[in-house]
């Protein structure tokens, strides 16, 4: 019971210590956008070409006429009563033009971070266990091609190889036109941007398991392991990669940020119609309301991960108490 109660304060802690990073992410992107020399004003109504008259006008129909301050108080009290307001661009409510993107994005990057995590520890685990192996040679590579290529690159190399090369693959969308919208379509266009997702996401897993799994098989209770006999198969999995998983789990999540961002990236190249493409369109048309949504809802993903993990660690090592301190 004592135990829970920790566990709930610990929580509320983390919650509580979170708020004011969250508030002054959404401050910074907020002043930031609203830096730029253009508005959605100049944008609609033609940019130079438009009367100042008729710039005057569309800016105090969207409240732009206000003092910058004021905009972001009565943004931040929207939000805080759940509403985000419509776009600038389609008049749409923010929270159904996001809830319609979250799905495909959760779908992509979902299936890339599964295929990283059903590679990357089996990979992991071979590099530290017969690192001169086939397999262990096939970890290296992997690892030194995610690191060394950016996303982007592997993407277009993606599309020209597979696209239009091979002439295998579909290289952009999440179905066919026309094609009905079936699972086979969507498996069919998800192969490509998953795989670079995947891809990206390999080295650090790879890398983190095998050290992990290295550190591990050169204890003594390893040793004593092998000595009674066991296969050692069974001393590597059942004994070995059970110790090293608490560091491949925080690994995984605390690689979510980095793989939420690069599949934004991912999206707009491979034109998935997720919450990436959604932002680099309402960028491009200085889609105010619509880009704080998105800060809103990319913002809460990574410190709600990052409060997960810490959970997680602590939950996982007896070691390490609710306060820091040694249990």
């Amino acid at each position: 019971m004592q135990e829970e109660v920790l566990l709930l304060h610990y929580t509320c802690k983390r919650i509580l210590g979170a708020l004011p990073v969250f508030f002054g992410i959404t401050l910074f992107v907020f002043f930031l956008i609203n830096m730029a020399p253009a508005t959605i004003a100049d944008a609609a109504g033609g940019g130079e070409a438009s009367s100042a008259a008729v710039r005057a006008a569309l800016e105090a129909n969207l409240g732009l006429d206000k003092p910058l301050p004021l905009r972001y108080v009565l943004w931040l009290k929207a939000l805080l009563q759940g509403d985000l307001g419509l776009s600038y661009r389609t008049g749409q409510p923010v929270v159904t033009m996001i809830a319609q993107r979250v799905v495909p994005s959760l779908i992509l990057t979902g299936t890339g971070v599964a295929a990283a995590i059903l590679l990357g520890i089996p990979l992991g685990v071979m590099a530290a266990w017969k690192p001169k192996s086939g397999w262990g040679k096939l970890a290296g590579g992997l690892t030194l091609l995610s690191f060394s290529a950016p996303g982007f690159f592997l993407c277009v190399l993606a599309i020209f190889l597979f696209s239009v090369v091979l002439g295998w693959l579909p290289a952009a969308g999440m179905y066919s036109a026309g094609g009905g919208g079936s699972v086979g379509d969507l498996l069919l266009h998800l192969i490509l941007p998953a795989g670079v997702v995947c891809l990206s996401s390999l080295g650090n897993l790879v890398r983190q398991t095998a050290s992990a799994c290295g550190e591990v098989l050169g204890e003594d209770y390893i040793r004593t392991a092998r000595a009674k006999g066991l296969p050692e198969w069974a001393v590597v999995w059942k004994h070995g990669f059970r110790t090293a998983l608490l560091p491949v789990v925080t690994t995984i999540l605390n690689h979510i940020p980095h793989i939420i961002g690069g599949s934004l990236i991912v999206e707009r190249i491979f034109g998935w119609p997720g919450m990436g493409s959604l932002l680099f369109t309402s960028v491009s048309s200085r889609d105010y309301t619509v880009i704080m949504g998105l800060t809103v809802v990319i913002a809460l993903t990574v410190l709600a991960t990052g409060i997960l993990m810490d959970l997680v660690y602590r939950l996982a090592d007896p070691g390490v108490g609710w306060g820091g301190e040694a249990r």
